[in-house]
């Protein structure tokens, strides 16, 4: 069984060890967890998970190899199923189900019965069944099976709860954002912003210094409290975001950036362009056209030890960046790639972050241009691929 989960582990690209595996052996062997599946969850993620971005892969391969009664509904015979230990059904209903649920259990017969009858359904029945009350099943009112409802039923084979019913639900996934495969969420991206640090302490004394009011009140022999300035996040970064056509599909992801960034980086000055910089930006999309800014004043606003950080899906004609009147809105003097230049000479600290998955760069011609152009430092907006951007902006 232990090991059906770690050549699991292994095949879904979760780099785990045997070393890592006999600490869960030795770990079981000395009875850490002891008939309680949740316990067994968290026990081998624990032994075996190295890095919060293998999690969700853990929860899929573990919801596979130890999936319980699930092959029941199109096994030819169900005996296999009876090896379920049934204190782990039980120590889990405990755990989860509310108090009125337990008196409902037991006003109908308590769960000694239900286990009982789960005993004799699985040693009379020989098939799959579907709709119905007595046997596992799909689709009716036993109190096993999956699609149905029972107060006290023995959910098997399904993979979401849909009654919220259930004793046992086997397929729980909740770490899925961690994921370095899918796009993030407010909270990961936070996460990743948090890498990109310079700490220093500036403004009021407004945090209290430990160190030295232990130290100057044994020296002066009464309390002498002394504070500090708070330590903050020294970073500075400008931040270009593409808005407008393709990435009206990026809206919810953007905004979410957007939102993260404002909270993580303190010294952020953002603005906005179209597909590619040209000669003028802005910081109201409402005023794109009244109240645009020249990009070389912004160019010449920041120095050059400031971040700079490009997001857009870089997916338009080619002809926008490579030629003077390419824009799609209005005739550009000079060309794009010859304004992205000049901000990477000013921010040699510069990236592009891309909505678009990785996987779909190779067949837009536009998107390769801009990897040339920033000399391969676009990022996919992932978990993985936005902890790489700041890392690199960490150097």
């Amino acid at each position: 069984m232990f090991v059906d989960l770690f050549l699991g582990l292994r095949e879904a690209k979760v780099p785990v060890s045997l070393r890592e595996y006999l600490t869960l052996l030795e770990a079981m062997d000395k009875r850490l967890v002891q008939y309680d599946v949740e316990g067994f969850y968290y026990l081998s993620r624990a032994a075996l998970v190295k890095d919060e971005r293998n999690i969700d892969k853990f929860d899929q391969v573990f919801s596979t190899v130890f999936k319980g009664l699930e092959a029941i509904s199109g096994a030819p015979e169900g005996a296999e199923a009876v090896d379920l230990p049934e204190e782990w059904l039980r120590k889990l209903a405990e755990k989860h189900l509310s108090p009125e649920e337990m008196k409902e259990v037991e006003a109908l017969g308590g769960f000694e019965k239900l286990m009982e009858t789960l005993r004799k359904r699985l040693e009379e029945q020989e098939k799959r069944h579907q709709g119905g009350s007595k046997w596992i099943g799909t689709a009716g009112t036993s109190p096993f099976g999956a699609y149905g409802y029972n107060p006290e039923g023995v959910r098997i084979g399904q993979k979401e709860s849909r009654n919220r019913r259930a004793v046992k639900v086997w397929d729980r996934r909740e770490f899925r954002d961690f994921d370095d495969n899918v796009e993030l969420g407010t909270r990961n991206i936070k996460l990743a912003l948090k890498r990109l640090r310079r700490w220093a302490r500036d403004g009021a004394d407004e945090e209290l210094d430990l160190d030295n009011t232990i130290r100057s009140t044994a020296e002066h022999g009464y309390l002498d409290v002394k504070t500090r300035p708070e330590r903050r996040n020294a970073v500075k970064v400008v931040l270009f975001l593409d808005v407008g056509g393709s990435m009206d599909d990026h809206i919810k992801v953007m905004e979410e950036l957007f939102s993260a960034a404002k909270t993580e980086l303190k010294n952020m000055e953002h603005y906005y362009f179209h597909n590619c910089l040209y000669e003028g930006v802005w910081k109201e999309n409402k005023r794109r056209w009244t109240d645009q800014l020249p990009t070389a004043e912004v160019l010449n606003k920041f120095p050059k030890d400031w971040k700079c950080i490009f997001v857009g899906d870089a997916s338009m004609s080619p002809y926008e960046i490579a030629y003077p009147g390419g824009a799609s809105e209005h005739w550009n003097e000079e060309a794009g790639e010859v304004w992205l230049k000049r901000a990477i000479d000013k921010w040699p600290s510069c990236t592009w972050i891309n909505p678009v998955p990785e996987r779909q760069w190779k067949y837009t011609h536009s998107i390769q241009m801009i990897q040339e152009i920033f000399g391969g430092r676009m990022h996919p907006m992932t978990l993985e691929g936005l902890g790489a951007a700041m890392k690199e902006l960490s150097r």
